[in-house]
């Protein structure tokens, strides 16, 4: 079961490369890990970089790919980034976005939400 579920995450991941690729995009980094978490990718346009979560989901019976994102998975997304900048010294805009994949009856519906999210300042 877990490796169904990682390969249909990989593909969702695939998906999103072509998405953001074919939008102009240039991918920087795929699976960034820092300690435990991870950005799925990191992508930059023009002067903005983008952290992307990616959701894929086979239905949305129980909420939408996107709603899946919890406010702990944004602060952790938040910390790697924070980290991701520090390390590569990267001075671009950075903004989180998440790119939601529904597939359903071998049909692909793609929402790619810029600005998804803003991190909480303490």
């Amino acid at each position: 079961m877990q490796n169904n579920l990682q390969n249909f995450g990989k593909q969702g991941e695939e998906i999103a490369k072509t998405h953001l690729i074919n939008t102009g995009y240039t991918i920087l980094e795929t699976n960034w890990r820092y300690k435990k978490y991870e950005i799925d990718i990191i992508a930059q346009k023009a002067n903005t970089l983008a952290i992307v979560e990616v959701k894929a989901r086979t239905g949305n019976a129980y909420g939408e790919p996107e709603d899946f994102v919890t406010k702990k998975k944004q602060q952790f997304l938040v910390t790697a980034a924070h980290n991701y900048l520090v390390k590569t010294n990267n001075m671009a805009n950075c903004r989180f976005d998440i790119v939601s994949i529904l597939i359903q009856n071998n049909t692909q519906i793609i929402k790619h939400i810029e600005g998804a999210f803003y991190p909480n300042v303490k």
